[in-house]
């Protein structure tokens, strides 16, 4: 039970480390993109509407790049526990999408 556990918070931590990664990486990249101010005379709505769709098909390029890496480097027998992963980060990005605005 132990080493279970213990390989269930590594994962955490290198689920929680990745989702780090890649949305101070694209809100970076992202910063130039859209209108911070809603509250505007012009519409602000196309620019906003660029950037977030932007956000998420580079999120999920990262995601897919990631799950090619990781379920050809794990062994067969943790192949089904990767898609929890990618539920919860698909998860994780609407919150990130939120944030970024």
């Amino acid at each position: 039970m132990s080493s279970s556990k213990n390989t269930w918070l590594n994962w955490l931590l290198y689920f929680v480390v990745f989702e780090l990664a890649v949305y101070l990486g694209l809100q970076w990249l992202l910063s130039g993109m859209g209108m911070s101010n809603q509250f505007q005379a012009e519409n602000t709505i196309v620019p906003n509407w660029v950037k977030a769709v932007t956000f998420i098909l580079l999120y999920l390029l990262c995601l897919l790049a990631a799950v090619l890496v990781i379920s050809s480097s794990v062994p067969g027998k943790h192949r089904p526990h990767l898609m929890r992963w990618v539920y919860l980060a698909l998860l994780g990005m609407v919150v990130m999408l939120f944030l970024i605005f």
